[in-house]
């Protein structure tokens, strides 16, 4: 596969997903394709939408992971468990085709054989015709963020079916673009600045430029451009949170580049290394043709080396404190 151009293919993308005067975005239709096999109960929401287990158990030797289980416990006003569900929807588009992606890339062109065009209204009537429907929405992908317009409708439908404080809203971001505050207006930041119940994670896809550019499929110096985004998201006063995946071709410098992208963290803010998680790589359908075994070995190596990173900076009590309230500001 050739270099990803990743602006170029981001606006084109764009131009695919989203009416703006209409308020509509291209939602991937999950019923019938690659992707259903890997879901662990029926699609709903007409085959457009799926209910998604989070689970804060892991493999040995791999940190918990409490998001979005804690962030969502605490504003939705719950005890926290050891699983959440969440309602998904799937934007239909990415910049990027990462190797390890749960979704077959054939759903993440904008292809309308995939999907179809729903407004936010249109979503929400669906949503709320799901019995026991789950307390929280996730706005999945594709690349959320090539569509930022979408998080605020759903704000604004969940406001106005007045579930603003009752439904918890959840969504991803790969650190691609700067598309949230190049075309979400200011008032609409403040609006989702105020919007309380609301989290945002963003990926970090490897932790040096060889290993982002292997899992991307994009152009190694936009590695960089990661930790510029996030920082740039920091002003808005947003939900922060970070994931990152380690997996690498090999690797004779895992130390050196961990201590280094710890660092890279850390100039963004001191403790933005205790709201990021590590994610496991672990094999779904549609990568099935695209796994690579030195890759599953070096992400192996690189998370005992973040393990050891974060116990040499952060001490046990500030390691314990629940991650929605290590301060970012």
């Amino acid at each position: 596969m050739r270099e990803i151009d990743t602006d170029k293919f981001s606006a084109s993308l764009r131009e695919k997903s989203i009416n703006v005067s209409t308020k509509r975005v291209l939602i991937t239709r999950l019923a019938g394709s690659e992707q259903e096999q890997d879901i662990s109960e029926p699609t709903n929401c007409d085959g457009f939408g799926r209910v998604r287990h989070f689970k804060r158990q892991t493999t040995a030797g791999w940190p918990e992971n409490p998001l979005p289980i804690d962030p969502a416990s605490f504003r939705l006003g719950i005890k926290p468990s050891d699983m959440l569900r969440a309602q998904v929807f799937q934007n239909a588009v990415c910049n990027w085709r990462c190797w390890y992606c749960y979704v077959p890339f054939s759903l993440l062109a904008g292809r309308l054989k995939h999907s179809a065009w729903f407004t936010a209204v249109e979503l929400i009537d669906l949503y709320l015709g799901i019995k026991d429907a789950p307390k929280m929405i996730d706005l999945s992908g594709g690349q959320p963020d090539l569509t930022p317009e979408w998080i605020v409708w759903m704000m604004k439908e969940l406001e106005a079916r007045g579930l603003a404080d009752k439904v918890y809203l959840w969504s991803d971001d790969n650190l691609s673009n700067d598309y949230l505050l190049r075309y979400v207006s200011r008032e609409d930041l403040e609006y989702m600045r105020q919007h309380r119940m609301y989290g945002k994670v963003c990926c970090f896809k490897g932790f040096d430029e060889q290993s982002f550019a292997f899992n991307t499929n994009a152009a190694p110096a936009l590695f960089s451009r990661q930790f510029e985004v996030f920082k740039s998201h920091l002003p808005l006063g947003l939900d922060l949170y970070g994931y990152a995946t380690f997996t690498s071709p090999k690797n004779d410098n895992v130390k050196g580049a961990m201590i280094s992208f710890v660092d890279k963290l850390q100039r963004i803010h001191h403790n933005l290394p205790l709201r990021t998680i590590p994610l496991e790589i672990r094999s779904f359908s549609a990568m099935k043709d695209r796994n690579d075994e030195n890759a599953i070995v070096t992400q192996s190596q690189a998370i005992e080396q973040w393990n050891l990173e974060i116990e040499k900076r952060y001490s046990p009590d500030e390691r314990r404190r629940p991650i929605y309230e290590v301060p970012l500001t």
